[in-house]
Parts: C-alpha cells; structure tokens; sequence
C-alpha cells in the first residue's frame, strides 16, 4: 500500500512539474492565448488544475505519513490550497503565479540536494566564485522572465527581452541605471518584481543564499560560514546564524525607519496609499544604494525638501559602510563596556567614508556654482551638493540633471563612483578600504616607511596585494568595455567613460544616454554592472583560495620602479 501511495506520489510531482511549465506558459503568453481562444478561460481552468494536483500531493503525503520535518511544508501546502480555492475565481493569475513559485521552490531543492545524490550542492559550496556567479545569474534570469511578463507592464504587454534583462541586472546588481521608465513603464507588480530584486541585490547573494539553505533544512558547513564571513565582513567570534539574524534586523529598522520618515512627506503630494508604496519603494531602493524610482524625474522635484534629502541620504550612507560596521558601531553605543574599541575596519571606513563625502560636497559646489546650480539659493545649492556627494557613492539618485554638469565634476564624479561603497555593503566599486589601504601606502613610501600603518596598527602587506589587484582589475575590465562602447556608440567619450564606471561601480547615474544605447551597448553595460557586482567579492574568494603548493622560497632581487 505504501509502496502505491509513492508511487502515486511520484506522477502527481511529474504531473505538476508539466502542469508547471503550462502554467509559465500561460502567463507569459497571454496576448498569444488570447488571440486565439478566450483567455480568462484558459487561466482559470489551469489554476484549478493546479489546485487539483496540490490536493492531490496533500492527499498522499498525509496516507503516506511524512516525518516531522515536512510537516511545515504540508501546512504551507494547506494554507496555499485554501488561500488559492478563495482567490480562483476573482484573481486567478496569481493563484497561478504563487503555485508557480512553490514549484519552482521543490524543482530547486530537487536539483540541488537529490538530483546526483547531491553532488551538485557539494559542488557549488565547495566552489565560492561559482557560487557567486551562479546564484546572481539565476535571480537576473528569474528576474528577466517576471518583468517580460504582460502583467509587470502598464500596458499588458510584453516586455523586450534585452529592456527586461538590462532592467533585472541593473536591479539585482543595485545599480540603477533604466532604459524605461520604472514609474511609466512597470506596473505594480512589475514595481514589486523590481523592489524584491533589489532587496535580494542589496542584502547579497550569499546572505539570500545561506537563508535559503537553512530553510531547505541544510547544515552549514564551515566553509559557507566562512565564505559568509567574507562577504559581509563579519567576526569569526560571531554564529552564522547570530549574523544573519543581525544583518535581516537592521535592514528591517532601517528600512522602516526610512519608510516612515519618507511618509511623512510624501503623504503631502500623494494619496496615503500611494504615498506608503513610494516611502516604501525608496526606502529600500536607497538603503541598498539602488537609486530606482517610481517618479518620472527621479527627485528632482524634491530638491529643495530637507526632509527627502536628508533621510534619503542617511539611507545611502548607512547602506554603503557595511553590515558589519553598523553592527559593531551598535555594540559600541549599546555595550555597557564603554571602554570596547571599535575595531580597525570600522575606523577606516568611517573616515575615508567622511573624507569622500566631504571631497565630493566641496568640488561639486565649487564647480557646479556658475553651472547646473546656476540661479539656485544658497539652501539649495547646500542640499543638491550634499545630495550628490552621497548619492555618487553607487546610489544612483539625482535631485538635478546631471546631463547639465561641467568637465570638473564629471572627472571628480568618475572618480567617486569607481572608490564606491565599503566592504558587505549594498553597494558597489572598488570599496573605501581598497582605496584607504592604497592611499596609505602612498604616504607611508613618502614618510619611507616599511609598513602601511593606522591608527597605531600595521596593515597586512596581503591587504595591499589585494588591494592593487583589484584596482588594476577593475580598471582593465572598464577600459576594454570601453573600448568596445566606443567602436558601437556615437556618443562622446566623457558620456561613455561616466556610463561604463557607473556601472561597473553599480552606481546607476548617467549622463543622459542609457536610453539612447544601442543593443550591443546595453548588453555590454549589462555585463559591466554583472561584472562589477560580483567581480571584487569573486575575485577575493579567488585570492583566498589557495592551491597546494612546494614550500620553496625563491631568491629576493630588487627592480628599478618609477
């Protein structure tokens, strides 16, 4: 009887893994179905049959009698079942699109953890870089496919593939940078499929990714625990999961915090729901250094509102110093050891963090005074030169148009974006101690020192090696998709070079030309933000894994520099 019950268990998942595909087919092809045969028809009769195999599959696991573990998973199953016989009549779309999601789920944990007797998941644990690469690339593609759907668009229609693709990575990879307009473009649910990429972006891949294991019901092993450690430079001294659960609550309170901040004054120009959407949409959006906006004109219209711009700003500057710095400058105020130090990592993002935005306040209103701020008050030219200081660290938001602004701050901008965030951040460049540890170097070889030091602690000579690497790296990648921008687009070189560091930098400012690109040039930027995303991290996954190798010590010589 068992034996049956199994095997009756089995056809209905082969069954609802067709029904599946059906089902993707139905909501991606609606103006296609709907040519040819009546449309509401055909959604609804496959909702049911959905709920008729989800049925099925309770039926059998309760006969079969799972062990305690799924019992969560069959509860789901009921609350999906009774949730989905409600809503079949009236919104029958979404009853389909959430069965498609659970399957979606089992098809993942299937691949993943049984399929090859799970070499696969070992395979990809084993393999950071890959990981890495790997886990971007399924939430972008997951991504393309939600927003071409014709529900995501105002107009009920398909969305192009390469609009939908350059939209998706330049969410998941937080950047910012839109071919169309997110406000006129996207739909609600487009809007929503476009704010949950970003929160996925902004928290990391392996955050989202190492949760997800958990509730797989996976061990963490110590090399995910380490590869975790990496990504949001946390302390070894600290659980995983303590981490995790540190990292999901501070975005939630900041998040929140910004939400109601922001309400306040959107509720002035907006209805309360409409307004609690948008605070909403740009808390997370700035929190995670994104720079997306539902708005026509970004926030431009809010640049002479202290509030916008002082709580967006906030949001961008606690975003961009790191998980872990905010983690340890909590357990300083709150600790009741007053004398606990902040740790190394948290002084030098702090300062450079402050340097960098002071450097950015004081060129931009020097060079924009006569220029793009030509005529503004002083109020205004404080709040547009502050807003864009912060907003150059890879937010991406603008309160004026950056098309109008001089040579001068184009250069100091390009320079901004390429320095970028901090480490286990949300954003994005070549991070604030790469370019500290850099510029330490330099005065420590003026003051012919042997050793880069800080705040009475030497820097590891390994930290240096990194640091160059990847600053080399990094202007290598540009350079040569620059070069390839250039031979594809007519556009001049400033407007290219600030296009390519921004989105390598994920940073999503532009000069006025991403919607003017050609195919080849969006798929080159695409890359670029792919690349500049996951590049760095991948790249210091790659350093920090190490061959076996002869313990053979070479001869030192000396070579002529400079």
């Amino acid at each position: 009887m068992v034996n049956l019950i199994r095997k009756t268990l089995r056809q209905v998942e082969i069954a609802a893994y067709l029904l599946a595909i059906w089902s993707f087919l139905v909501l991606f092809l609606e103006p296609i179905i709907g040519f040819y045969t009546n449309y509401a028809r055909v959604e609804f009769f496959t909702a049911l049959a959905n709920l008729v195999l989800l049925l099925l599959t309770i039926l059998n696991r309760v006969l079969l009698g799972e062990s305690k573990e799924r019992h969560r998973i069959l509860l789901f199953d009921v609350a999906m079942l009774i949730l989905g016989s409600i809503f079949l009549v009236s919104q029958a779309k979404f009853v389909i699109f959430s069965l498609l999601i659970r399957q979606t789920y089992f098809i993942l944990q299937y691949i993943l953890f049984r399929a090859f007797e799970g070499k696969l998941y070992r395979w990809l644990t084993g393999n950071p870089p890959v990981t890495l690469m790997l886990s971007f690339l399924l939430v972008i593609i997951f991504g393309t496919i939600l927003l071409m759907l014709p529900v995501s668009s105002k107009l009920n229609t398909v969305t192009p593939f390469m609009d939908a693709l350059f939209t998706a990575t330049s969410a998941t990879c937080v950047t910012g940078l839109v071919v169309v307009d997110t406000g006129t473009h996207f739909s609600f649910f487009g809007q929503m499929v476009l704010l949950m990429l970003i929160q996925i972006g902004g928290l990391g891949i392996m955050t989202i990714s190492t949760v997800f294991a958990i509730i797989l019901g996976q061990r963490i092993n110590l090399k995910l625990e380490n590869i975790m450690y990496q990504v949001v430079g946390g302390s070894y001294a600290v659980n995983v999961f303590q981490l995790l659960k540190s990292i999901v609550l501070v975005t939630l309170v900041i998040e929140s915090v910004g939400t109601l901040l922001l309400f306040a004054r959107f509720a002035q120009d907006f209805q309360p729901m409409e307004a609690l959407f948008l605070s909403l949409f740009h808390a997370v959006s700035a929190f995670c250094n994104a720079g997306f906006s539902p708005l026509g004109n970004n926030l431009v219209s809010y640049v002479d509102s202290l509030a916008v711009n002082l709580v967006i700003t906030a949001l961008i500057i606690a975003g961009g110093l790191g998980f872990s710095v905010i983690i340890d400058l909590q357990h300083h105020a709150l600790k009741k050891d007053r004398a606990r130090k902040l740790n190394l990592h948290t002084k030098i993002v702090l300062v450079t963090t402050a340097f960098l935005l002071v450097l950015g306040f004081t060129v931009f209103y020097l060079a924009e005074y006569n220029g793009a701020m030509r005529g503004f008050s002083i109020h205004r030219r404080i709040l547009s030169s502050w807003f864009q200081s912060v907003t150059l660290r890879t937010a991406g938001f603008n309160t004026i148009d950056l098309s109008q602004i001089g040579k001068a701050s184009v250069l100091i901008s390009i320079v901004l974006m390429f320095i970028g965030a901090s480490p286990g951040s949300t954003g994005g460049g070549i991070k604030t101690t790469s370019f500290a540890v850099l510029t330490l170097s330099v005065i420590s070889l003026l003051k012919g020192k042997r050793h880069i030091s800080v705040f009475k602690r030497r820097i590891h000579e390994y930290n240096f090696r990194e640091a160059t690497g990847l600053i080399m790296l990094s202007i290598t990648i540009i350079l040569v998709v620059l070069f390839f921008l250039m031979l594809v687009e007519p556009h001049a070189f400033d407007k290219l070079l600030f296009e390519a560091v921004s989105a390598f930098g994920t940073v999503g400012l532009t000069l006025g030309i991403t919607p003017q690109l050609t195919v080849i040039g969006k798929l080159l930027i695409t890359i670029l933000m792919y690349v500049g995303r996951i590049g760095p991290l991948t790249m210091i996954y790659a350093f920090s894994t190490r061959a076996k190798q002869i313990n053979i010590n070479y001869a030192e010589e000396k070579i002529p520099i400079g």
